[in-house]
């Protein structure tokens, strides 16, 4: 799972085997080692109606609707945007990058951008 935060936006991407994951087991995590501590952000179902997220010690937590994770696993669907207070939310799938990357990409989705 990769995290990217700007400014008052956060945006998760999730490979297919993550996505996959959150579908079964309704939560997923990835740990930074920082030399005090670890950052942990975490995608986690939620029975809520929207998209949410609270950080607590050191940990981003973003819960997706039940339903939306359903959705997720089972179309097409690229991802879901959301609101909390001044925070912009964002979850996608992670596709396969155009331009060339030194990154692992082979579990990542495939870019619907590509030309064959």
């Amino acid at each position: 799972m990769k995290i990217r935060i700007k400014d008052n936006s956060v945006r998760f991407r999730l490979t297919q085997s993550e996505v996959a994951k959150l579908g079964v087991d309704g939560t997923i995590s990835s740990v930074t080692e920082f030399v005090n501590r670890p950052f942990i952000y975490s995608l986690e179902q939620t029975e809520n109606k929207e998209l949410s997220a609270e950080f607590i010690d050191n940990r981003i937590v973003l819960k997706m609707p039940e339903t939306m994770i359903k959705e997720w696993i089972s179309t097409d669907r690229v991802g879901f945007e959301g609101q909390a207070g001044n925070i912009k939310l964002l979850i996608e799938k992670d596709f396969v990058c155009i331009d060339n990357t030194l990154e692992d990409q082979s579990d990542n989705y495939p870019n619907p951008n590509m030309k064959c």
